[in-house]
């Protein structure tokens, strides 16, 4: 239960994030009308402490905040909302309230092909490519591995920097799949690599 009392103008912060990029978008602030009206309605509403009212984001720009989540935090003062936004977030038009471009790291979607992967693995449905590896067993996924690194070598020695990435992304795919069928996971690849990169560490 959020706790208003804690501010002398019964108001809570309301951090507002992408649910999708993870960036910070903006902060306002809440009474308990707002909060209700943002649980009810899905769409974020604030009170503006300038104009003593509340205010829906997007009520004029159309550029809304989608509800997906909402979270108190340890001490119930402060909220932690995550959305996926309309268009962009400040007043001025940009992305965010810090100017910053609200771009996912492309990175990030490497546990997302995981996690697709996973389900994949899970269901095995006629017809996917994937469940045709898994179906294949672990001695041909292997092989793929080997079969599309091999193409990406060849194409760093003699072939184009696109046909490099495409061939790496197939790759990569595949070493996900063989993960997959082992029980692992992209991100104890990226653990492993940010242990090797402190200090002291020793190869063994």
């Amino acid at each position: 239960m959020l706790d208003y009392t804690k501010s002398p103008d019964g108001l809570v912060p309301a951090i507002i994030q992408d649910n999708t990029t993870g960036k910070v978008l903006m902060l306002g602030y809440m009474n308990e009308e707002a909060y209700n009206k943002t649980v009810n309605e899905g769409k974020v509403t604030f009170y503006s402490r300038t104009r003593k009212c509340m205010w829906t984001k997007g009520e004029t720009s159309g550029n809304f905040l989608n509800v997906v989540s909402m979270a108190e935090d340890c001490d119930h003062d402060t909220l932690l909302i995550k959305v996926n936004p309309d268009g962009p977030t400040c007043h001025t038009g940009a992305d965010t309230c810090w100017n910053e471009e609200n771009k996912m790291n492309p990175l990030l979607f490497l546990s997302e092909l995981n996690d697709f992967i996973e389900k994949r693995h899970q269901e095995m449905p006629e017809g996917s490519y994937t469940t045709s590896l898994f179906k294949d067993g672990l001695n041909r996924m292997a092989q793929k591995v080997g079969e599309e690194a091999l193409e990406l070598v060849i194409e760093a020695c003699n072939g184009t920097d696109e046909r490099m990435i495409y061939e790496g992304s197939d790759m990569l795919y595949h070493l996900i799949v063989l993960l997959t069928s082992k029980g692992l996971r992209i991100e104890q690849m990226a653990e492993e690599l940010m242990v090797r990169h402190k200090p002291g560490w020793k190869k063994h």
